[in-house]
């Protein structure tokens, strides 16, 4: 299909562009940006007065939870409501039932997603054995499947010397490790950031500590092994400092952070609400503003949705008890807005944290808008105002904190490999 997308603000920090222009679509492919090609005829035409249009968002590690927890979320739903977060990319974490360590899950993952209106899926593999962090995986095979990354997500490998083999075979192979730094010991019992609040209201908490401590025994294998890696979700000041310290040293190191902790901290959870309960948690409003200014410094690479999607009951429990994760897609743009609204970070500065850096991170052919790229095209309206509620969230999992909240900022298109797979409009 020829798709034009006119008099929308471009904003492609990959290729410098930032201007009032057309960008003209011909099959997968971007074939022109302001001029149109010649013989070129729309078979459909957007109009993007007012609006952002800039390369479609890369998220690097969504809980998609099929196969095997289907009742909190299907691919389907999911990738549904990636796109009408901006996402043409979603790179899928291992941690369903069964495990993604085969090949055989990985093509099963592929068949479900393969006719979905929605985002690209892309499959991150098992770094070990069933997560089990005790005998490691077949990084070779998932890699000739397509696996783009590695990972046990956030199941500890005590065992010191399994992650630095496992991270000795990965680099191997050339392939990228996602870890989550946090010590198994100091964070074993915690359910929220150790401090003031924690103490007030009696839940076990976490110290930034377990953050530090993890990340330090990583870089300081990385280093041992020379793999390349990604961290996830960075959430406390301190680790964004020993990051910076390692890329001194030259160590091929990462990271992110989380929508929800840019925004939310421990004081939130006065009220023992079971919907504020993420891994790692929320932080001290000093880490939150440190992370902020990460970002703003691309000492922090990326901004990720951090998506975990939950049935109803996982989250209807005491605090302590209820299942941690926040389903990220559907407020992503707009919690995103509001940072470049609170002068946090500039509009091209969080292009380049939600597309460009994700696909350089992990070597994926997306987050440019350059003549010849793959026609993966996000449109948003800045100004559109519209309120959480479960009749206006994709996703299958309501489990936000920011529910019932009036949100500005809306994605209008979403183009995927030149098909458009989401139109408000429609």
């Amino acid at each position: 299909m020829k798709i034009r997308i006119r008099g929308g603000r471009v904003i492609d920090p990959a290729n410098g562009v930032d201007a009032e222009t057309d960008v003209y679509i011909d099959g997968e492919r971007i074939v022109a940006l302001g001029r149109k090609p010649p013989r070129f005829t729309a078979a459909r035409d957007i109009d993007a007065g007012g609006r952002i249009v800039c390369p479609g968002f890369v998220d690097l590690a969504a809980h998609l939870r099929e196969p095997g927890y289907e009742h909190k979320a299907t691919i389907a739903s999911e990738l549904g409501a990636a796109a009408a977060g901006g996402f043409t990319t979603v790179c899928c974490t291992p941690d369903t039932a069964p495990v993604v360590d085969t090949p055989a899950v990985v093509e099963l993952i592929h068949q479900r997603a393969r006719g979905v209106r929605g985002a690209r899926v892309r499959c991150i593999g098992a770094l070990t054995h069933g997560l089990g962090g005790e005998v490691l995986a077949e990084m070779q095979a998932l890699k000739n499947i397509g696996c783009v990354a590695v990972s046990n997500v956030g199941r500890p490998i005590r065992d010191t010397n399994v992650l630095r083999n496992a991270l000795a075979y990965a680099s191997t192979l050339g392939l990228t490790v996602l870890l989550e730094a946090e010590d198994p010991w100091l964070g074993a019992r915690g359910v929220m950031h150790e401090g003031a609040t924690s103490t007030r209201i009696g839940l076990a908490g976490i110290p930034a500590a377990a953050e530090t401590i993890g990340l330090a025994r990583d870089l300081v294998l990385l280093g041992e092994t020379g793999a390349r890696a990604h961290f996830r979700t960075l959430s406390c000041a301190q680790a964004v400092s020993y990051l910076r310290d390692a890329r001194k040293r030259g160590l091929h190191v990462s990271a992110d952070v989380g929508i929800a902790h840019l925004h939310l901290v421990d004081e939130d959870i006065a009220n023992h609400d079971a919907h504020y309960h993420v891994r790692p948690p929320l932080r001290s409003t000093r880490d939150r503003d440190a992370l902020r200014r990460a970002l703003a410094r691309r000492q922090l690479d990326a901004l990720t949705a951090h998506h975990q999607p939950h049935d109803a009951d996982a989250k209807a429990g005491p605090f302590g008890a209820s299942a941690p994760g926040i389903s990220g897609f559907d407020t992503f743009l707009p919690l995103a807005l509001e940072l470049v609204e609170a002068g946090a970070i500039e509009l091209a500065a969080l292009v380049d944290a939600c597309a460009v850096a994700p696909a350089r991170i992990l070597d994926l052919p997306a987050g440019t808008l350059g003549l010849g790229a793959v026609a993966d095209v996000c449109v948003f309206d800045p100004a559109a105002c519209w309120t959480a509620s479960p009749a206006t969230l994709l996703s299958q999992g309501h489990n936000t904190p920011f529910m019932g909240r009036e949100l500005r900022g809306r994605v209008t298109h979403t183009i995927v490999g030149g098909r458009l797979v989401h139109a408000l409009d429609d």
